[in-house]
């Protein structure tokens, strides 16, 4: 069996211009915890996940070491919130994310999201997203939709 035959074709992206709130917004319009970033010319250039929203809000390592206990005061990290929504996705995207082809066979995908520990991976042809591949999607095509 192929991705093609058990993706979804629906695309949702942003470009690295945009603010973590449009981010953050398209993701809850759309029931997803990613989003995938493309060009002008819509190819893909990077993923923005929930976490690398919240990411900016915690402290780095450094910072918990020299000063516990202020790293754990999440009232005030939940303050900085808004400025965290005012950064651009450029900012905290991962660049050249992993992707699958539409003709790559649904086993070969499944075990590559497998190892790399991914719930969803966009789809990618010719350089452009031609869908997402999640976990439910490959269980419903090789358990359910037989």
């Amino acid at each position: 069996m192929k991705v093609c035959e058990a993706m979804s074709s629906e695309v949702v992206s942003i470009s690295r211009g945009d603010t973590l709130h449009k981010a953050v917004a398209q993701m809850v319009m759309h029931h997803c915890a990613q989003i995938t970033v493309a060009d002008d010319e819509g190819k893909l250039i990077g993923i923005v996940t929930v976490r690398d929203v919240m990411m900016p809000l915690y402290p780095d390592q450094g910072a918990y070491v020299h000063d516990s206990l202020h790293a754990r005061d999440f009232e005030e990290m939940e303050e900085n919130y808004d400025q965290v929504l005012k950064l651009s996705v450029g900012d905290v995207m991962t660049s050249n994310p992993v992707f699958v082809s539409s003709n790559d066979s649904i086993l070969k995908a499944a075990s590559f999201m497998g190892l790399k520990n991914l719930r969803r991976i966009p789809v990618v042809d010719e350089g452009k997203q031609v869908g997402t591949l999640s976990i439910e999607s490959i269980n419903n095509a090789l358990f359910l939709n037989r």
